[in-house]
């Protein structure tokens, strides 16, 4: 792993640490989820939230006053809100994708459960994603949840990443596959 990698998610890593210490010493676990989940989707869907974590032209107190407003905007739990000030303060922001996915991690962890990463070429209803985690339940004995991504570029199929294992079903694979074995023979 590259050095400045390895600092980010040392980084990261200590912050999804305390909020989880937090959040579970005042039993707001639930709550703290619920706003990963708020905070994923700012993310995604508002490229001006993800300029403001990232962009160095905003100025610490900038950051502050903006992440505190989001925070309060979005109605998030204390933990949370406490930690995106320090993280604003302290100008590492940036650090929080990884921080939401270490913290995740770490929530599932302590629920014995474990987390799916499926990439699927579309959307899958919530029927089919619990058919897809009860498969994987019984696999892994543990209980699954599902962080869905979409990617088109797959044409159909899944891609399935549980810790260090995955499963590639996805046509684009066998379609590569397909081309690679025909690149051997001719």
């Amino acid at each position: 792993m590259s050095e400045p990698a390895s600092i980010t998610s040392g980084i990261a890593q200590r912050y999804a640490t305390a909020v989880f210490e937090l959040a579970r010493d005042s039993k707001k676990l639930a709550a703290v989820e619920s706003d990963l989940d708020q905070l994923d989707a700012a993310l995604a869907d508002s490229d001006d939230f993800a300029a403001l974590i990232s962009s160095p032209i905003y100025g610490r107190a900038d950051q502050a006053a903006a992440i505190t407003a989001v925070a309060d905007k979005m109605k998030l739990s204390d933990p949370v809100k406490g930690v995106l000030g320090v993280m604003a303060q302290k100008r590492r922001l940036f650090v929080l994708p990884q921080m939401i996915a270490r913290l995740r991690a770490r929530i599932s962890e302590d629920k014995g459960e474990v987390v799916a990463e499926v990439t699927a070429a579309k959307s899958m209803t919530k029927a089919q994603q619990d058919k897809l985690a009860k498969a994987l339940k019984t696999s892994f004995g543990k209980d699954v949840k599902i962080n869905l991504a979409v990617d088109e570029a797959l044409i159909g199929g899944l891609v399935v990443k549980v810790g260090s294992k995955m499963i590639d079903s996805s046509i684009a694979s066998r379609l590569n596959a397909l081309q690679n074995s025909m690149k051997e023979v001719g």
